[in-house]
């Protein structure tokens, strides 16, 4: 069936990173062309470290899900594989939340709420369901990653602002470098005994104006 893809609207979801970029509330959206580029920096997650061994549980899981996908014309990203695939990878993003964020594969596609042919598959969710993120699949074209607001519509019975979907990272990789480095930056700078930041992470924040003391 041929359908028309739509524009969403675009923002990066996240909190604080202390003075350099504050936050209203736990969250806020920053719009895309303000936080700083990444795609430089992508090295098919090598800058997680050892990726340990294969995740047995995840491997079978990823295998359902794709069975549910290739059933509907789409298919899960090379990068979002690899990265769940491994036991030292698929855990990263959790522990590097500050805001109670974890991973939660959703164990089937969704319909997109906003265009006829797409479909969602919920990876992530912060733990009060105030953010849920998305891998956004249209058939014969990229995936890519977007957030939404309130509920975890498609997999809550209440549903959630079906009108309010945000394509916040081109790729998965890119949107778990930004989500791993914004937060490790936010450890840091709320740590007295933190020291230096490391350079991957001071290169990221250099892209803000250094607050006035």
């Amino acid at each position: 069936m041929d359908f028309v893809a739509v524009d969403l609207a675009s923002s990066w979801c996240a909190t604080d990173l202390g003075a350099y970029r504050p936050c209203r509330s736990t969250y806020e959206r920053y719009p895309l062309d303000s936080v700083p580029p990444v795609r430089d920096a992508l090295d098919g997650f090598q800058w997680l470290g050892d990726r340990g061994r294969p995740s047995a549980a995840n491997v079978e899981g990823l295998a359902r899900l794709e069975m549910s996908l290739t059933a509907v014309g789409v298919a899960l990203p090379d990068d979002f594989v690899e990265f769940y695939s491994w036991d030292g990878w698929a855990n990263e993003l959790d522990n590097a939340s500050v805001t109670g964020c974890w991973t939660r594969l959703g164990p089937l596609p969704v319909f997109s709420p906003v265009e006829p042919g797409a479909f969602l598959v919920r990876f992530m969710a912060d733990q009060q369901d105030c953010v849920t993120w998305y891998l956004y699949l249209r058939r014969g074209e990229p995936a890519f990653v977007v957030h939404a607001y309130g509920l975890d519509f498609g997999y809550e019975e209440d549903g959630g602002d079906f009108g309010v979907i945000y394509r916040c990272a081109s790729t998965f990789e890119e949107f778990a470098y930004r989500f791993w480095v914004e937060n490790r930056i936010w450890r840091h700078l709320h740590d007295p005994d933190a020291g230096p930041l490391p350079p991957r992470l001071a290169r990221y924040l250099a892209h803000y104006p250094q607050p006035a003391s």
